[in-house]
């Protein structure tokens, strides 16, 4: 009876051992697998701001474009001006 006792004490604290033990390595892969996810996240999000700044780098670069253009054109405009300016001139002297 006793070494029944004793094999069935000895083989509970075996496996309450062994349980304890798989439950940590668990914990260890599932902490492992959260990293590996967080840092696919954060991948993700770095690559996401990378391309709006690569938009807001192109809104920004037409938009100088733009700006450009208009006073391209602005600066016509008052090349225009003068002219009309120094016709009425001419036409007040005659």
């Amino acid at each position: 009876m006793k070494k029944i006792f004793s094999s069935l004490t000895l083989a509970c604290l075996l496996a309450a051992s062994m349980s304890a033990f798989a439950q940590d390595t668990m914990q260890q892969d599932n902490m492992k697998k959260d990293a590996q996810q967080d840092t696919m996240k954060q991948d993700n999000m770095q690559q996401d701001n990378m391309k709006k700044d690569a938009k807001k780098s192109k809104k920004a670069a037409k938009k100088d474009q733009m700006k450009k253009d208009d006073m391209k054109h602005d600066d016509m405009k008052k090349n225009d001006m003068k002219k009309d300016d120094a016709q009425k001139d001419q036409m007040k002297q005659n």
